[in-house]
């Protein structure tokens, strides 16, 4: 059965002994405002967190060994610089950040790579740049954003509202201050249709729905879920890729 290895704590002699037959595991987040109660980390604390969880309970049944790499803690995040506290790579930067890592995989005799994304604004940047390695590094790249595995009838994850309150509090609570209580701010939007404007960010102070709802025991919950399911998804792709 497959093993847990993290990239950063192996010599290059262990990496090399499990590369070319490893499901390399690569979370990414950004760092960017999270509203007035929460770390401008949230994405990359949560994404590296679920990637972690999933990964330890998806060894003992996965075919190939799981090989960590770090969190990569920078995202796409323009939207959220009139706030301050954001740290932002841009499109195209990205895209080069993930094809150099992918290169760096490949050279060494990898084949299989999981990107585990943890921040709305880096989901076509990923959906882009896999499609790309693909043929490019002759690697089989898999991607996927750790809120997809929630289902019906969970929440609707926003930014920095209730869903992520919650998660952070179960797995950073020291890092998160009190909400502010505010009623349900309005959001324009159209069908089917997304939306980037400055202005919508700065109607709701850049950050979405009630934090003020989150609870610990409920985002321990939908943390031990998302980590379940993507847990299932690592041993599948494991088999396929």
């Amino acid at each position: 059965m497959g093993a847990l290895l993290r990239w950063a704590e192996a010599d290059r002699a262990v990496v090399r002994g499990v590369l070319s037959e490893a499901l390399v595991l690569v979370p990414i987040g950004a760092t960017e405002q999270h509203g007035p109660h929460l770390p401008t980390g949230t994405d990359a604390f949560l994404a590296a967190a679920v990637c972690e969880r999933a990964a330890e309970l998806a060894a003992p049944r996965a075919e190939r060994a799981l090989l960590l790499a770090p969190a990569i803690p920078y995202g796409t995040s323009d939207h959220h610089l009139p706030f301050n506290g954001t740290l932002s790579l841009s499109a195209q930067t990205l895209l080069h950040v993930l094809d150099d890592l992918a290169r760096s995989i490949a050279v060494q005799g990898g084949r299989r790579m999981v990107v585990v994304n943890g921040h709305g604004g880096n989901v076509g940047i990923c959906h882009a740049f896999a499609g790309a390695a693909s043929t490019r590094h002759g690697l089989a790249v898999a991607h996927t954003d750790y809120w997809r595995v929630l289902g019906p009838e969970d929440i609707v994850p926003g930014h920095a509202g209730e869903f992520e309150t919650s998660m952070m509090l179960a797995v950073r609570g020291e890092l998160v201050q009190e909400p502010a209580k505010r009623e349900q701010p309005r959001q324009t939007g159209v069908s089917d249709v997304d939306i980037h404007s400055e202005q919508v960010w700065l109607d709701i102070d850049g950050y979405t729905d009630r934090p003020e709802l989150a609870a610990a025991e409920q985002g321990s919950r939908w943390f031990e879920k998302i980590s379940s399911g993507l847990a299932d998804r690592f041993v599948k792709l494991a088999e396929v890729l």
